[in-house]
């Protein structure tokens, strides 16, 4: 369950929707899940087995394999870019507690529009709503691993998924649903270049949590006899089931009202809201929808933190302080960083697409080759088939290797070539 929440969150419900409308539609899904399977799933496993190997967060796994100097600017590089990613993720995730908090109190209609779009665009409101989130996370963390992040993860995962399946019955019964939804899933892939394939890549790395931060934290806790392999697929089918799910009751109920799917990052908070005002039950399916997602993205956030703060712990030469006193250090950071985000939302979906996709595919580039170079094939097998199943383990390894290392390398030059030129 705390892997699972580890994923599954805003790229879920928040982002991927809107990559799938902005992106290609239904071709977009089938890159999607391909790149789970071939790419999120094997580099999972190799975060992992990393983390494990090492015992260590991003810094000590990158200065274990490619030594202090270098180890410690690629472990600093890459906790610096999921230190922005928090922030901007933070000022999301008060919106969402902000949406869902209105959606209980007032609904969603005419009359309140108004008021909501006021309440957003307060700066003061999300800034405290942000800093609430920021000190619950934290207390999270210090209740530990087993009392704080697994006893919420317990709770709020299972009750995403209830919520979920609810509100898919409830969407694909209105009229026209299903026929909308059959129209849009038609895959046409003529609308596929380098930016999609890279949007597609970047939200598999993003949604999971790869990038050799958040799942090599988690990992770093893994126990020796847990199967890396089963518990890669578990998270993986967690992850891109919630995606689905998400996208199988607002992709539906978006197009019977005649909605814009390409709305990007505000369609959370600027389009759903309409949808919900007009949506029979909408009140109910507003609530139930933002409050599950707020669940489960404080998960998310939380391991953020955890990474960050963990990581830092690895570098025990420089960094010495508690994990208390860092957490303080941390938060006071993340704090700025949502005060600047709440001024200038309109950049967020910049900030997403460098620190939330290339810098998640660098970092899990950097993971396979730090891996698959550094540890070394006998481990690398070790670790993530326990020395058995010699073939596969021979394919496996030479994929991490080789085959998606490239893949990454290629997608991201093709896609700054493609921004280049224009």
């Amino acid at each position: 369950m705390a892997t699972a929440g580890l994923a599954i969150g805003i790229g879920n419900v928040w982002r991927f929707p809107y990559m799938m409308g902005s992106h290609g539609g239904s071709a977009f899904l089938v890159l999607f899940i391909a790149c789970v399977v071939f790419l999120s799933l094997p580099a999972l496993m190799a975060e992992w087995a990393l983390a494990r190997q090492t015992r260590q967060g991003t810094i000590g796994a990158f200065m274990a394999t490619f030594g202090p100097v270098y180890g410690r600017l690629i472990g600093y590089a890459l906790l610096l870019c999921v230190t922005i990613a928090g922030g901007y993720y933070l000022v999301v995730i008060g919106n969402v507690f902000y949406s869902g908090y209105f959606s209980v109190l007032h609904g969603f209609s005419v009359q309140t529009t108004a008021d909501f779009k006021a309440g957003l665009s307060d700066n003061r409101l999300q800034l405290f709503l942000a800093l609430l989130i920021l000190s619950a996370s934290a207390f999270i963390i210090l209740r530990g691993i087993k009392s704080g992040i697994e006893f919420v993860s317990n709770l709020f995962v299972p009750f995403f998924f209830l919520v979920s399946f609810y509100l898919i019955y409830k969407v694909l019964n209105l009229p026209g649903a299903t026929t909308h939804l059959s129209v849009f899933l038609q895959v046409d892939f003529s609308k596929i270049g380098f930016t999609e394939v890279f949007a597609a890549m970047g939200q598999a790395y993003f949604s999971i949590g790869l990038g050799a931060t958040l799942t090599l934290i988690y990992g770093s806790y893994l126990r020796d006899d847990i199967k890396l392999p089963k518990l890669a697929v578990m998270t993986c089918v967690s992850d891109t089931g919630a995606a689905l799910l998400a996208a199988l009751y607002l992709i539906p109920a978006l197009l019977v009202f005649g909605m814009d799917l390409t709305a990007g990052p505000t369609l959370l908070f600027e389009t759903l809201p309409g949808l919900f005002s007009i949506l029979p039950g909408g009140r109910l399916f507003g609530s139930l929808m933002l409050t599950a997602l707020f669940l489960v993205t404080l998960l998310s956030y939380v391991a953020v933190l955890e990474a960050v703060v963990g990581g830092l712990q690895g570098d025990s030469d420089i960094i010495r302080f508690s994990k208390t006193r860092l957490l303080v250090i941390l938060g006071v950071i993340q704090a700025l960083l949502a005060v600047f985000f709440t001024l200038r939302p309109e950049l967020i979906g910049i900030a997403d697409l460098l620190f939330g996709s290339a810098g998640m595919m660098i970092g899990g580039c950097l993971a396979l080759l730090a891996l698959a170079w550094a540890i070394g094939r006998a481990e690398t097998v070790r670790q993530v088939f326990g020395g058995r199943y010699k073939l596969l383990s021979t394919v496996y390894f030479f994929w991490i290797k080789w085959v998606a290392p490239a893949i990454l390398i290629i997608v991201l030059s093709g896609t700054l070539y493609e921004v280049v030129t224009g």
